[in-house]
């Protein structure tokens, strides 16, 4: 049995998760409002800050994990 080697993993899903805290709520979205929109600020880097969506309750200084963090969301109108 030969041993297959792995498949090849894009660099977004190469880097390990990074950790963001909620510093403010921007407000709800989707059709639903099932989704906030949120504006976090890197614990490794305070300098940094980008708008995310996020599913679920969330509130201010809450730290999410954010598995990809190149991505940004649009504001919402």
């Amino acid at each position: 049995a030969a041993a297959t080697a792995a498949p090849a993993v894009t660099s977004a899903l190469v880097d390990k998760p990074k950790l963001a805290k909620v510093t403010k709520i921007l407000g709800r979205t989707g059709s639903r409002g099932g989704v906030t929109q949120v504006r976090v600020e890197f614990l490794e880097d305070a300098s940094r800050s980008i708008i995310r969506n996020v599913k679920g309750p969330v509130r201010e200084h809450d730290i999410l994990v954010l598995m990809e963090s190149e991505r940004e969301a649009r504001r919402l109108r």
